[in-house]
């Protein structure tokens, strides 16, 4: 039977990494077996790549960063998510193509049209079962980063630029909404957690 695949999204600091180990735990103490990944990453070639992207010592086109991060989605997919979920495990990912179409899209200003027809070139009809968006106020998320590390290349963007990526989410979850959660990443860690409980319940 296939396996589940889950993600979480939100701009640089929602706190979304703060869960995805928690939500883990939660799901091996059902007796689950689960693979936690992230992206751009997740592979020796991912991880080579995001480094690429992260970091600040060069600047990137726009549509050369879509393209390094489709790139390392497909070796992602291929070496990864794809054999995880065949072998019935629950798939929990830091970012997905989601972020793309905020971050290269609503962010960088890439179109669409180009995001969507790599989407379907790189994942074909495969698509998260179930979207936890973490979502927080610009400033409350900027207040979170460069603590004890230098920024990277994202981080360093400037407010507007975040501003475009939460809206970009934002209309993603309204347009998706049958695989979206949307969770007030403001309230406190408690909270959060009661209500992941909740959605995950059911999976």
């Amino acid at each position: 039977m296939r396996g589940q695949f889950i993600t979480l999204e939100g701009i640089d600091g929602a706190g979304k990494s703060t869960h995805l180990h928690w939500l883990a735990d939660r799901f091996r103490e059902r007796g689950r077996a689960v693979v936690a990944t992230r992206e751009p990453g997740g592979t020796p070639v991912g991880e080579a790549l995001r480094e690429v992207l992260l970091s600040s010592a060069h600047s990137i086109h726009p549509e050369t960063e879509a393209l390094v991060v489709f790139a390392a989605r497909r070796e992602h997919l291929a070496r990864v998510i794809v054999p995880a979920l065949e072998a019935g495990k629950v798939v929990l990912c830091d970012r997905f193509t989601d972020a793309t179409f905020a971050y290269q899209g609503g962010g960088r200003g890439v179109s669409e049209a180009r995001l969507e027809v790599l989407e379907r070139w790189v994942q074909g009809e495969l698509e998260p079962d179930l979207t936890l968006f973490f979502d927080v106020p610009v400033e409350l998320a900027r207040s979170r980063l460069g603590q004890g590390r230098a920024p990277d290349r994202f981080e360093l963007e400037h407010t507007d630029f975040f501003e475009r990526v939460r809206a970009a989410y934002r209309a993603r979850a309204a347009r998706h909404g049958a695989r979206f959660r949307v969770i007030d990443g403001s309230m406190s860690l408690d909270a959060i957690r009661e209500e992941l409980e909740e959605i995950i319940a059911s999976y």
